[in-house]
Order: C-alpha cells, then structure tokens, then sequence
C-alpha cells in the first residue's frame, strides 16, 4: 500500500513538473491543430429590390418581358454552413503561466446552394425562385495573441486573446431562375480580401509528459467585411448585396504541442 502511494505521488509530481515546465520563461513550443467552425453571425449577401426591364439579355425567349428581382439576405450559417481549420503555432514562455503565440491556419468550407429570393414576373403574375451557388470559401488566418494558464497541475484552463489578418480567396456565384431557364454562371461576387480578424479563446491543456501537451479550446472569432466584385452583377441593379462579408464563429479546436 504504502508503495503504491509512494508510485502515485511521484507520478503526480512528475506530471505537475511537466505542467509547469510547459509553459516556463524562454520556453519554445511548436504546435499543429485542426478542429471544425460553427458559423455565428454574418451575412454572405444582403438583401435588395431591382427592377429588370428586360429578361431577353438573359433568355432570348423571354425578351420584352420584365421581372422584379427580390434577393433576400443570407448568412453564412445558410450557404456554407460548418467548416474546417488546420493550422501550426509557436509560442514562448513569457512567465511559469504565460505565453505568447503566433500562428498560421488554413480554413475551408465548401460550395453552397440556396434559394436567395424571387422573380416577380408581372406578365405572368407570380414570382419564379431565384437559387444562388456559392464557391468554396478559403482563407488563411496569420496571427499573434497572449494565452494565460491557471493552476499548477498537469490540467490548466487557460484563456487566450488574439488579433490578425485574414486573407480570404476570390469567391464567386452562380444565379439561376430554373423556370424561365435563367443562368448566370460563375459571377464575380468576392474578390481576394484581406481582411482584420480579432478573437478569444478558452480552452483545458494537459500535459502528457515534460516534452508533449494535449489542448482543446473553443471561443468566439470575427472576421471583418470581404472586398465586393460587382463586375456581373452591378448591372442588375444588385450591386449592394455583397457590401457585407462579416463573419463571426465559434472554432472548436485540438492542438498537439512540442517543447524543444
């Protein structure tokens, strides 16, 4: 009994040694992560009413007739719905439960369709729906941020603060009104943006070992507007639709940390 005693006090010891050791002055540590994003708020495209005089220019059979265009808002929960992040970090050991970090990760979440709104067709008297595909959306995050540990144990909570740079690739869209056998394919919705990101995080570290740390952390993360492209859709009277692109979600993340 008493040396399993002996055993367990000094596995604990051992483990609380490695607790602290990870996050030690001068202390470097390398990390890779990946986890998944739950979209929060934010809109891929607001909402407008354009007046289209005529439909010939987009279905020669339908020339001289008009339509009233009723785009409604979308947000990015809507058209993309959950996404997914890889990223790397480095951080160093300002104190014994202090450290900053920078880190780099990709984010991706794939193509979505939804009905954006109608077409009002007076001549016919009813509104044909109008359906919206949108491109992948791809980004890389670059950013840097302090993390703050509680505790002395090989388990610490810890809460983390983060700013940055987002840089977001060209996203396009494809209308189509399939009743009146409408398709703009491919539109310029997005261009390349780089855009300010800002974040906090809370999160549980557990140290396996004096060399190996475990993390899991979730928090809430902002992404400010996207640059519009309205290069197609401008002379459909929709140019203010895509002057949003805010983005707020939550990440859910693991992480495997090295110290060297």
């Amino acid at each position: 009994m008493f040396r399993t005693l002996l055993i367990t006090s000094a596995a604990t010891l051992a483990f609380a040694g490695a607790a602290q050791a990870q996050t030690a002055p001068g202390k470097w540590t390398v990390s890779i992560e990946a986890g998944a994003d739950f979209q929060v708020g934010g809109d891929v495209h607001g909402g407008a009413t354009a007046l289209v005089p005529d439909l010939g220019p987009l279905n020669p059979a339908l020339a001289g007739v008009d339509a009233e265009l009723r785009i409604q808002p979308r947000t990015f929960d809507e058209i993309y719905g959950e996404g997914m992040n890889i990223g790397a970090e480095f951080a160093y050991g300002m104190m014994n439960n202090g450290e900053a970090f920078g880190s780099i990760r990709y984010m991706k979440a794939d193509e979505g369709k939804v009905q954006v709104g109608g077409a009002f067709v007076p001549a016919l008297d009813t509104t044909l729906p109008v359906f919206g595909t949108f491109s992948d959306y791809e980004a890389w995050a670059v950013e840097a941020g302090y993390r703050q540990y509680f505790g002395d144990g090989p388990l610490k909570p810890y809460l983390a603060g983060r700013v940055g740079a987002v840089f977001t690739d060209k996203i396009t869209a494809t209308f189509e009104i399939p009743d009146g056998g409408i398709t703009i394919a491919d539109a310029p919705f997005y261009d390349s943006s780089t855009s300010f990101t800002v974040g906090i995080d809370v999160g549980l570290s557990y140290a396996v070992s004096d060399m190996v740390t475990l993390q899991a952390e979730t928090g809430i993360r902002h992404i400010t507007k996207l640059e519009d492209d309205d290069s197609a859709i401008g002379g459909l009277g929709l140019a203010s639709i895509n002057n949003v692109g805010e983005r707020t979600y939550m990440p859910l993340t693991v992480r495997a940390r090295f110290a060297f």
